[in-house]
């Protein structure tokens, strides 16, 4: 007798194959047949011809500090995820010695939009090194299937302490650091994680470690990589980081090399076809390279407290230094001010790019601007007859910086984005599920992929989507038996309707509480 059947599906294999109407069973959380009539269940269930595929593999997450207190990783399950891949960018919780967690916390506080209060009362710290942060993972039991990264960043914090954020390694710390990095790998590490992005920076404004690396560094944890077989690595790369360095990296690892993020950028449209020129080429030089795309806009919300859209700016760097009442002098200093205009002005690739008609008032605090809410800055300021930046910064200040804003920043040209989707180099990836909770969280991107870009856009078919979220991604991660629907293979498994499959609005909700209520 087998556990479940579901009977009358409409079978998405995963494969890309047409499907097929059949009934699947499970036994023992494997799919034990595929057919017609397949026999007794303890539980059936009639799909009444709803399309079931497997579940969907979110290969960009940042759960790891999240799934010690919350092991059902909400809310991506919810939102058809079965497999999470977590840790990436560099930014783990392990390695971690005791007298390092709280600068660890501070600087996912800062990096990733995670709330410091909520993590300081969360993260389980049961472990210290890698291979011990999965053991208690196993122990304790996580709800999705999860896979981890060792971080870059976390290593070197673990060798070189708070020097990690401020200058490069020597040789024999760069070897401790490979040592670390192969015993993580051996014990299960999906691969090994870093980046370069101006963007990331720590408690304080520091840079995160990684960005302290010097090119031996690289190359050296890379080659860990092929000597042990194991693995890939996953690059979030700075803006000027150049493809041909990119490729000499995939040479030393020797294994699948994932760089993030390609995203289309109205200011430099350009830019994002380099990055994929640059990983044809490498893949063209027999290099398993490949390019992380997001078939979502990027839309952030933030307040002046935590400025995340400006902090790729060069001219920004002091308000990150001082933060707090430094943060609001600064605000008000014209000088400050025009410094920011006077680089905003200049057409390069940074994650805003001054594109003020796409950002606009969300939640006013004072009643007297409520009237600005759902309008764009660009507008109101051009009523006010102010520049843009001026209008903003002079709003969040007489609102005691609790302005709520949101910014369309990348990917809002649907024509160019549908082109990465389809690039035969792209992996569809950046959920950042986990992360930035006060910013974006956009853990329901398989959804949008099947609803938004197949139903209403045409732009793939339902096989080729299923392919791209579930086998294409246990492919290259090297997760076996699952993303697809198989006799044998896990019981991952998502029933759906694609005449209505998309997410939903986002919703609030906090931390430390189940999702939903």
């Amino acid at each position: 007798m087998f556990d479940l059947v579901i009977q009358n599906a409409k079978i998405y294999d995963g494969l890309g194959d047409s499907p097929f109407v059949a009934s699947l069973a499970v036994r023992d959380g494997r799919i034990a047949a595929i057919g017609q009539d397949l026999g007794a269940a303890s539980a059936t269930l009639d799909a009444d011809g709803l399309a079931l595929m497997p579940g969907i593999i979110d290969n960009h997450t940042h759960y790891d500090a999240q799934i010690t207190w919350d092991p059902l990783a909400s809310p991506s399950p919810q939102l058809g995820v079965t497999t999470a891949v977590m840790g990436n960018c560099g930014f783990t919780i392990a390695p971690c010695r005791p007298a390092d967690r709280d600068l660890n916390l501070r600087n996912l506080t800062y990096v990733e939009g995670m709330p410091l209060e909520s993590l300081r009362a969360g993260v389980n710290w049961q472990f210290e090194t890698f291979p011990q942060y999965l053991d208690f993972l196993e122990r304790t039991g996580v709800g999705p299937n999860v896979a981890a990264y060792i971080g870059h960043s976390s290593v070197r914090t673990w060798v070189m302490g708070a020097d990690a954020s401020k200058r490069a390694a020597t040789a024999e710390e760069i070897e401790q650091m490979r040592r670390i990095v192969a015993e993580g790998l051996r014990a299960g590490a999906v691969g090994l994680s870093s980046t370069t992005s101006y963007q990331h920076n720590g408690d304080g404004g520091v840079p995160m470690p990684s960005r302290l690396a010097a090119d031996e560094e690289f190359h050296a944890l890379v080659s860990t990589l092929g000597e042990t077989g194991r693995g890939m690595f996953m690059m979030t790369k700075s803006a000027d980081t150049k493809p041909a360095w990119l490729q000499a990296l995939a040479a030393s690892a020797k294994r699948p090399f994932l760089a993030a993020a390609i995203l289309h950028n109205p200011g430099v449209p350009e830019a994002a076809w380099n990055d994929m020129l640059g990983v044809a080429e490498g893949r063209a030089r027999g290099l398993p390279m490949y390019g992380a795309v997001s078939c979502c806009q990027l839309k952030f919300e933030f307040n002046m407290r935590e400025p995340y859209v400006f902090e790729g700016l060069r001219s920004w760097r002091p308000a990150i230094e001082v933060r707090g009442d430094g943060a609001r002098a600064l605000y008000g200093d014209a000088t400050f001010r025009q410094t920011v205009k006077d680089e905003l002005a200049i057409p390069v690739r940074r994650i805003f790019a001054g594109d003020w008609d796409k950002v606009e008032v969300i939640i006013a605090k004072h009643e007297r601007h409520k009237a600005y809410e759902g309008k764009s800055v660009a507008k109101l300021a051009a009523t006010a007859g102010k520049h843009p930046l001026d209008f903003l910064l002079d709003l969040a200040l007489a609102e005691e910086l609790d302005t709520v804003f949101t910014a369309v920043l990348l990917n809002s040209d649907e024509e160019q984005v549908a082109r990465l989707l389809t690039h035969p180099a792209s992996i569809v990836s950046l959920s950042d599920a986990g992360a930035h909770l006060t910013f974006f969280c956009d853990a329901g991107f398989g959804l949008h992929l099947l609803g938004h870009w197949v139903r209403e856009k045409a732009l793939m078919s339902v096989e080729r989507a299923v392919q791209k979220l579930t086998t294409e991604q246990a492919q290259l991660f090297g997760i076996r038996d699952r993303g697809v629907l198989r006799q044998g293979a896990h019981a991952d498994l998502l029933l759906f309707d694609p005449a209505t499959v998309d997410r939903n609005e986002a919703q609030r909700h906090h931390d430390h509480q189940p999702w939903g209520r």
